[in-house]
């Protein structure tokens, strides 16, 4: 069991749980730093500051944006950005009118393959979190489309599925800026590198640390052995950063477990001291 998770989603984007639920879960787990990165929002936040007043946890505020990069959509994190900048806060709600253009898109595409939701019924199971494809995943196996999550994606919302509607985001640049100017520190979110060989690699991690990116996320709920260890070369290759966490959502990803990922997770206390440096904490 990690005792640090530094990817986390709540019900304020698609994850199951409260951010009081997931704070508490957390505790349970034996979870000592937890960071809350909720999808385009931080609207968890404030709740969750509010839960680890009990409890002997720290909290990292932080974030996970969509972003374009190379032709792939590409999430970047964010680490200990300030909650109450106007500019971000105005910059994140953009981001996230781009969410509901797309789920409109899904819902059309989905009425051409004769399956009927409407967007109340995805508002009505997203409640006041931002809205995404797992909410809508959730209506279809209410609906009795789908057995669950897993087929939800592979036939429907998933890149291969019949209703996938690609997400117009802004530039990985642009969103490193945003993280930034919002006084965090940009980290890229579980970098698979997929499709590219050594050197195309190399190129590509070049590119995002010119356009200001600090780190990846080396420790990953999901990773094997041979990725964690190509992300830890980049990373000492080019003198980044290196962050971890289980991409925990609770029952939208019943395989994933806070703190644990699949089973292997561990990410090492130096990533804090890390990551805590870097933000002059």
């Amino acid at each position: 069991m990690s005792r640090i998770d530094l990817h986390t989603h709540t019900n304020f984007s698609d994850g199951s749980l409260s951010p009081t639920a997931l704070v508490e879960l957390a505790h349970q787990k034996g979870i000592k730093i937890l960071s809350i990165t909720d999808h385009d929002t931080t609207e968890g936040l404030p709740e969750a500051m509010e839960a680890i007043q009990r409890l002997p946890l720290e909290l990292i505020p932080g974030i996970e944006l969509s972003s374009e990069f190379q032709g792939q959509e590409t999430h970047i994190l964010g680490y200990f950005i300030d909650l109450a900048d106007p500019q971000f806060q105005a910059r994140l709600e953009r981001l996230r009118s781009t969410r509901l253009d797309r789920i409109h898109h899904i819902l059309d595409r989905l009425h051409t393959l004769h399956v009927e939701i409407t967007t109340a019924e995805v508002e009505h199971v997203a409640g006041s979190g931002t809205i995404g494809r797992p909410h809508i995943a959730q209506v279809l196996i209410e609906k009795g489309h789908v057995k669950g999550m897993k087929e939800a994606f592979e036939r429907f919302l998933g890149v291969r599925g019949a209703a996938y509607v690609r997400r117009m985001v802004p530039e990985a640049a642009e969103i490193i800026t945003w993280i930034t100017d919002a006084g965090g520190i940009p980290i890229l979110a579980h970098p698979y590198w997929e499709g590219l060989n050594a050197a195309e690699t190399g190129v590509s991690c070049r590119i995002l640390v010119d356009q200001g990116l600090r780190g990846l996320e080396v420790f990953y709920g999901t990773f094997s052995a041979r990725q964690i260890s190509l992300n830890l070369h980049l990373a000492r290759q080019f003198g980044l950063l290196t962050t971890g966490g289980s991409d925990f959502h609770g029952t939208f990803k019943p395989d994933i477990s806070i703190g644990t990922g699949r089973g292997s997770l561990n990410v090492p206390s130096t990533v804090m001291d890390h990551l805590r440096q870097a933000a002059g904490r």
